[in-house]
């Protein structure tokens, strides 16, 4: 299973986010071809930095001629023009409307859609206002646009299947908003952090940025300490400030786990035995089981519902037809769910369904150690899926959703694209 891991001994904010994205193998094109798909006249600008002695990407948003700006020192510059007591900044519905007629993934959509609603339930709340009446002013503002719709799509590129994070160093002192000086963490960012791990250390000044949080929040990370991988690559995202003996950076960690709870440590020394354990041993994990019975529903709404499960971080979903009481026809809806996932799957189920109820189980899952491989067609990359078992490959499959894509954009059928894929990667395997 592919993993990424965060660690945020300097916190985290949305430039700095795609900035290890980019230093981890992010296509810088890939987030340009994003903003220029996004039209609110903006473009990126990235560079290579150097933060406490260690090389780092640097990435800055560009709006309308002019450079974003740590937010204290924004608003510094709105109280001397006197500008803050005109600008409202735009709101939640704008930003939706905005980012659905972008042409990016669906998926990535989504993504975008919800760090946004995340920041949006959090101003709601400390507000005591509905949702629908925030203004996001600087969070709603050209260059966060930028930092959470690249975030979402250059996420998703990584094909990563969970996301682990450090503990979160929020840092300290006041800091400079739209409602004046207030505490670190800003209340927005408290909220979103609410059962996270933080700490403070280091510069007295806001290290957790709003953005940054609800990326976090919105990736459903686990939190814990490094975990154990065969790492693949890793990646240094830079923020805007320097500060003396620490080092203002985001780190991101990739690589493949498949190490079972009770693998034998004295085996993991030897990186010899450590890559066997890793093809051999299934991932075992604990996962909780939501189901919910429903014979008064559209099967167009369900087919609906069960979209926005999977976009929201269900593992799977899947309806078997049933026979309900006084025989009425109806479907067993069935969702896998990360533990930290399944409160918040269960509004959904109950918000986009006509069920009264949601049963829960926990359960033990074991899945086969995975990877993803690009491989090149005649229209453009496609992703494989690879399943390994006993050290050798079990199964594979090309990504769906990209060749859907390459169908979709050059007009072949979607099979052509899919058996040119499959065909690409054993070539690659003979070679090998």
């Amino acid at each position: 299973m592919r993993i990424a891991y965060l660690d945020c001994f300097s916190g985290i904010s949305g430039d700095m986010f795609l900035g290890a994205l980019v230093d981890a193998g992010v296509s810088p094109k890939l987030l340009q071809d994003t903003v220029a798909a996004l039209d609110i006249g903006a473009r990126l600008e990235i560079s290579r930095v150097l933060r406490g002695g260690i090389s780092a990407t640097k990435v800055d948003v560009y709006a309308h001629g002019e450079k974003d700006l740590p937010r204290e020192v924004f608003w510094e510059q709105q109280e001397q023009d006197h500008a803050h007591q005109h600008s409202h900044g735009r709101g939640l519905n704008e930003v939706r409307r905005i980012i659905e007629k972008s042409a990016i993934s669906s998926t990535a959509k989504a993504t975008a859609i919800r760090i946004f609603e995340a920041l949006g339930d959090a101003e709601a709340e400390i507000h005591n206002t509905p949702v629908e009446q925030v203004h996001f002013h600087e969070i709603g503002a050209v260059d966060a646009m930028i930092d959470i719709v690249c975030a979402a799509v250059g996420a998703e590129s990584l094909a990563v299947e969970e996301w682990v994070c450090s503990p979160l160093n929020v840092g300290g002192g006041t800091v400079k908003c739209a409602h004046g000086t207030l505490p670190v963490p800003a209340p927005a960012t408290l909220r979103l952090l609410r059962e996270a791990p933080v700490y403070s250390s280091g510069p007295q000044v806001e290290l957790v940025t709003p953005t940054g949080a609800a990326i976090v929040k919105t990736l459903s990370c686990r939190f814990a300490s490094f975990p154990a991988m065969k790492i693949e690559k890793a990646g240094y995202g830079a923020g805007t400030r320097e500060f003396p003996d620490h080092p203002n950076l985001l780190r991101l960690t990739i690589g493949e786990v498949g190490l079972a709870d009770d693998a034998d440590a004295s085996l993991i020394a030897s990186p010899t035995s450590n890559e066997r354990i890793m093809n051999e041993k299934m991932i075992n994990e604990k996962i909780m089981v939501l189901e919910a019975n429903l014979d008064d529903l559209s099967p167009q709404v369900l087919a609906y519902a069960m979209e926005r499960l999977l976009a929201e971080g269900a593992l799977d979903v899947f309806s078997v037809p049933v026979q309900m009481k006084k025989s009425r026809p109806g479907a067993l809806l069935t969702v896998l769910a990360k533990m930290e996932d399944a409160n918040r799957l269960t509004k959904l189920i109950f918000a986009e369904t006509t069920t009264l109820g949601v049963r829960r189980r926990e359960e033990q899952r074991q899945t086969l150690s995975r990877r993803s491989q690009t491989v090149d067609t005649t229209w453009g990359p496609v992703r494989i899926k690879i399943a390994n078992m006993n050290g050798s490959v079990s199964n594979y499959a090309p990504e769906y959703e990209d060749c859907r894509a390459l169908a979709e954009a050059q007009h072949v059928p979607l099979r052509t694209v899919m058996q040119e894929a499959i065909q690409q990667y054993l070539r690659g395997e003979r070679k090998a």
